[in-house]
């Protein structure tokens, strides 16, 4: 057990020193925003009446890898299926890459494997709260200061 920092967890994970799952890493990469605990408290009480947002992540496979959509995705279907009971399957034959090229509004994370994983958002979050730092497990950049 050790105390690490959301910059220093990440790297942790792109060495495979540990695990996080998708929606882990994303909170993560919020998390990098702030340069300190105080930073952090301050934000999240300014915003806690704010209100919240429900997300239910669609995951979208293609020949390659896969993509969680998120709330305000182009691709993001109108009526998620929350409970599981539809049991839709969304899937293409296209590669990542080329779903990335085409599409102009993103809030998704890119799952190229287990410890592959990137942030892709160019959306207004809601309810005044942060976006993530856009980071790619494969590259080193990006600047948390926690």
């Amino acid at each position: 057990l050790q105390w690490s920092s959301p910059a220093e967890a990440i790297e942790l994970f792109k060495s495979q020193e540990i695990w996080f799952a998708p929606p882990q890493f994303y909170e993560l990469c919020r998390l990098c925003n702030f340069s300190s605990l105080h930073e952090l408290h301050k934000f999240s009480s300014d915003r806690a009446l704010e209100g919240c947002e429900r997300w239910m992540p669609v995951m979208l496979t293609a020949s390659d890898g896969y993509i969680q959509l998120l709330p305000g995705d182009e691709l993001y279907p109108e009526d998620p299926d929350y409970t599981g009971e539809k049991k839709i399957i969304m899937s293409t034959d296209k590669k990542v890459e080329d779903l990335m090229k085409e599409g102009s509004i993103f809030h998704r994370i890119v799952i190229k494997n287990i410890n592959s994983l990137a942030i892709y958002v160019n959306i207004q979050a809601k309810y005044n709260h942060t976006n993530p730092l856009l980071i790619n497990t494969d590259y080193s950049d990006y600047n948390s200061r926690l």
